[in-house]
C-alpha cells in the first residue's frame, strides 16, 4: 500500500515537473515570439492615442477598454485559428502572407514619412464634428478596432513564424498567450499615456510647490512624447517591414539581400570591435529600414499615381 502511494506521489511529481516545463517552454517560447513583433508593438502603440484625442477625460478609459476588448477579440476569435489551419495545413503560404503584412508596413511607414514631408496629413482638415456624441464615439471605437485587426494580424503571424515548428496545441497556448500579453501591455500603456497630462494638470493645481513643478512638466512633456512616440512607430515599421521582407525572400531562395547585409554589418562590426554587436545590428536594423522606405515609397507613389490618372482619364 505505501509503495503504491510511494509509486503514485513520484508520478505525480513528474508530470509536475513535465506540467512546470511545458509552462516555462511556452512563457519563452511566447517571449520570444513577443521580442520578434516589437516593431508592430510600438507602432500600434504609438496610433491607438489618437482615437480618444477630443473626448471628456472620464471617457478616455472607457473607450480604450472597448478598444483592447475589440483588439483580444480580433486575435483570439478571428486571426489565431485563420494562422493555425494555415500553418498546420498550408505551412508555405505562412512566408508569403507574412511578407504582404511587411510590404504593408513599409507602406504605412512610408505614407507616414511622405505626409510629414509634404505636409500632407489627414487630420488638419477634417471636419468638426460633436465629439461628445455616442455616434462619434461608436465611430472612432469601431476605425480603432479596423486598425488594430491589420497591425494584430501581423504580430500574430509574426509570433506563429517564430514558433512554426512546436507542436499545433503548443503554437495555439503560445500565441493565445502572446495575445493576452501584447493587448494588455499596448492597451495599459495607451491608458497610461492619455492619463498622464490629465494626471500633470491635477499635480500643477496642488498646493505643493514640487508637485506643480512635476505636474507643469508632465503636462507640457506629454505632447513631446507623443511626437517620439509617433517617430519611433515610423521608424519600427519601416525597419520591421525591411526586415520581414528581407528575411522572406531569403526563405524563398533569394539569398542575395540578406547575405548583402549580414556582410555590410560583420564589416562595420569588426572596425569597431568595442562596440560590435552593437554596430552589427545598428547596420542591420538601417539597413532593413532602408529597404523598407524603398518598398514603401514604391507602393506609395503607385497609390498617388493612380488616383491622379483617374482624375485626368474622366475629365
Amino acid at each position: 500500500m505505501s509503495g503504491g502511494l510511494v509509486a503514485l506521489l513520484d508520478d505525480v511529481a513528474a508530470i509536475a515537473k513535465l506540467a512546470a516545463a511545458s509552462i516555462d517552454d511556452i512563457g519563452a517560447a511566447a517571449s520570444r515570439a513577443s521580442v520578434k513583433a516589437v516593431g508592430v508593438v510600438v507602432d500600434d502603440t504609438a496610433v491607438t492615442p489618437r482615437y480618444v484625442t477630443g473626448f471628456s477625460p472620464e471617457r478616455e478609459l472607457p473607450i480604450i477598454w472597448r478598444i483592447a476588448r475589440g483588439s483580444l477579440r480580433n486575435k483570439v476569435v478571428f486571426i489565431l485559428p485563420a494562422a493555425l489551419l494555415l500553418s498546420q495545413f498550408l505551412p508555405w503560404s505562412l512566408t508569403p502572407l507574412l511578407m504582404v503584412g511587411g510590404a504593408y508596413l513599409c507602406f504605412e511607414g512610408a505614407e507616414k514619412v511622405y505626409e510629414a514631408v509634404s505636409g500632407k496629413g489627414h487630420g488638419a482638415d477634417e471636419a468638426a464634428v460633436d465629439v461628445t456624441s455616442a455616434e462619434h464615439e461608436q465611430k472612432m471605437v469601431s476605425g480603432a478596432i479596423r486598425t488594430d485587426f491589420i497591425l494584430s494580424a501581423e504580430i500574430m503571424a509574426i509570433s506563429l513564424a517564430e514558433v512554426a515548428n512546436e507542436p499545433l496545441a503548443m503554437r495555439a497556448v503560445i500565441l493565445i498567450v502572446v495575445a493576452l500579453v501584447i493587448t494588455a501591455l499596448v492597451y495599459g500603456v495607451v491608458g497610461v499615456i492619455v492619463k498622464m497630462d490629465d494626471v500633470g494638470l491635477r499635480l500643477a493645481q496642488s498646493g505643493s510647490g514640487a508637485a506643480r513643478l512635476i505636474g507643469r512638466g508632465l503636462v507640457k512633456g506629454m505632447p513631446v512624447v507623443m511626437s517620439i512616440l509617433s517617430t519611433v512607430g515610423t521608424a519600427a515599421m519601416l525597419w520591421v517591414g525591411g526586415h520581414i521582407l528581407i528575411d522572406g525572400l531569403n526563405n524563398l531562395g533569394v539569398q542575395g539581400p540578406a547575405h548583402l547585409l549580414h556582410d555590410w554589418a560583420l564589416a562595420a562590426g569588426h572596425a569597431l570591435p568595442a562596440v560590435e554587436g552593437l554596430i552589427e545590428w545598428l547596420v542591420e536594423t538601417l539597413g532593413s529600414a532602408v529597404v523598407g522606405l524603398v518598398v514603401g515609397g514604391l507602393i506609395v507613389l503607385v497609390m498617388h499615381l493612380i488616383p491622379r490618372r483617374g482624375a485626368k482619364a474622366a475629365h
